[in-house]
């Protein structure tokens, strides 16, 4: 019974050992083919598994999710939409942006935006 007790405390400590990290998960809807109705609001949906935000932003009507980038540096994330050289024809999308990081991280920098995240006190 002392070894399994010994055996979960340990495998308790090592998982608790983890490493920062980010990952992330883009949704994006089209919505208009200008950028001319693009809407401010800012959403921020928090629980276990990490944030969800729903924003607009004006992209190339084309563009792939693929090329969102993020990364983390110290305790900002850092979600980076690349635009491509040359023209191209702007729309409005509808971005759902799901992050998970490890630790908890305060700022977040989408492309030029800056946004500080303070935790709920519930």
């Amino acid at each position: 019974m002392r070894n399994i007790i010994i055996t979960g405390l340990l495998v308790f400590l090592l998982a608790c050992n983890r490493k920062p990290f980010v990952e992330h998960k883009v949704k994006l809807e089209k919505k208009a083919d200008d950028c001319l109705s693009i809407q401010p609001s800012f959403r921020l949906n928090s629980n276990f598994g990490g944030e969800r935000y729903e924003f607009e932003k004006c992209l190339p009507a084309g563009y792939d999710k693929a090329s969102v980038v993020s990364e983390r540096v110290g305790d900002t994330v850092l979600v980076h939409f690349p635009l491509p050289s040359g023209k191209y024809q702007p729309a409005v999308f509808q971005v759902t942006l799901d992050i998970d990081s490890y630790p908890r991280y305060t700022i977040l920098k989408i492309d030029e935006d800056i946004y500080t995240i303070v935790p709920s006190d519930k």
